[in-house]
C-alpha cells in the first residue's frame, strides 16, 4: 500500500487519504521537518489540532513540502475551550492563520465535552480538576460549525472521542452530516461496537494512537507494548512485514482511517 494510493470516498463525496501522518505529542522544532519530509514522501493527509501547540510548524512544513494545496488533506480539530457558538469561527481562523491556509478539509469537535472560556485551554479549579462549561450541549457546537463550512472556510465536519449516543443526537439534528468520528483504536481496542454503529450511518472511524501510543504520558512501565505482542509479531513475520505493517493494514482493509505519528 502507497502512503498516497488508497482513499475513502465520503458521505460527502470527497475523498478522504485513508493513511495520515499524526502530529500529537511531535516535538517542537521537530515538526516543521517531519511534516515535509512526510509530504515528500507521499503522505496527503496530515492531522493536526489547535490544542497540539504546533500548527504554525505544520504549516511550515505544508509550504517547506512544495507540494500543491489541492493535493493534500489537512485535519484540525476544535479545542474544548471554543465549544461557546461564538468562539468557534475565531478558533478556526486562528488555525487557518497558523497553518497558512485558506481553508482546511476537515475540522472535527476534539472532545464532546466544553471546557470554561478562555484561553487557557487547561482551565482549572482550586482543587486541580478541570473547569467545565455544562451548559452548552457538543451539538449545540457542532451546528455553529456548520457555519464555517458555508463561508468556505471548512470543506467537511466530523467528530472526535464520541460516543454512540453522541454520535447519533449530531445526525439527527445536524444538516451537514459529520464524515468521521476520530476515536482511539487498535488491536487492544478495536471499537468494534461504535464502528457498526457509524458504519451503519456513513460515519467511518479514524483511529488515532492506531499503534497502541507507546510514548502516551499516562504510560505504566509494566503495560503490554502492542507492537511486541507476540501473536501479532507471528503473523507479521509469516507474511514479512513489520508488526506496525500489519496492523495499519489491519484498519485500512477494515475501513478504518489511520493516523500513525512518524
Amino acid at each position: 500500500m502507497s502512503v498516497s494510493s488508497t482513499s475513502l470516498t465520503l458521505s460527502n463525496g470527497m475523498k478522504m487519504p485513508v493513511l495520515g501522518l499524526g502530529t500529537w505529542k511531535s516535538k517542537p522544532g521537530e515538526v516543521q521537518a517531519a511534516v515535509a519530509h512526510a509530504i515528500k514522501s507521499g503522505y496527503r493527509h496530515i492531522d493536526c489540532a489547535a490544542v497540539y501547540g504546533n500548527e504554525k510548524e505544520v504549516g511550515e512544513g505544508i509550504k517547506a513540502s512544495g507540494v500543491d494545496r489541492e493535493q493534500l488533506w489537512i485535519t484540525s480539530k476544535l479545542w474544548n475551550t471554543k465549544h461557546n457558538p461564538e468562539d468557534v469561527e475565531p478558533a478556526c481562523r486562528e488555525t487557518l492563520a497558523d497553518l497558512g491556509l485558506d481553508y482546511i478539509d476537515l475540522y472535527l469537535i476534539h472532545w464532546p465535552v466544553a471546557f470554561e472560556r478562555g484561553d487557557n485551554k487547561f482551565p482549572k479549579n482550586e482543587d486541580g480538576t478541570v473547569r467545565y462549561d455544562m451548559d452548552i450541549h457538543p451539538t449545540t457546537t457542532y451546528l455553529a460549525m456548520e457555519k464555517l463550512v458555508e463561508k468556505g472556510l471548512v470543506k467537511s465536519l466530523g467528530l472526535s472521542n464520541f460516543n454512540s449516543e453522541q454520535v447519533k443526537d449530531v445526525m439527527e439534528k445536524s444538516t451537514i452530516k459529520p464524515v468521521t468520528n476520530q476515536v482511539e483504536s487498535h488491536p487492544y481496542l478495536n471499537q468494534s461496537r461504535l464502528k457498526a454503529f457509524c458504519d451503519d450511518l456513513k460515519v467511518p472511524l479514524t483511529a488515532y494512537s492506531p499503534l497502541g501510543s507507546p510514548d502516551r504520558p499516562w504510560a505504566k512501565p509494566d503495560d503490554p507494548k502492542l507492537l511486541d505482542d507476540p501473536k501479532l509479531r507471528a503473523i507479521a513475520d509469516k507474511y514479512k512485514k513489520t508488526t506496525a505493517q500489519l496492523i495499519l493494514r489491519w484498519q485500512v482493509q477494515r475501513g478504518v482511517i489511520v493516523i500513525p505519528k512518524s
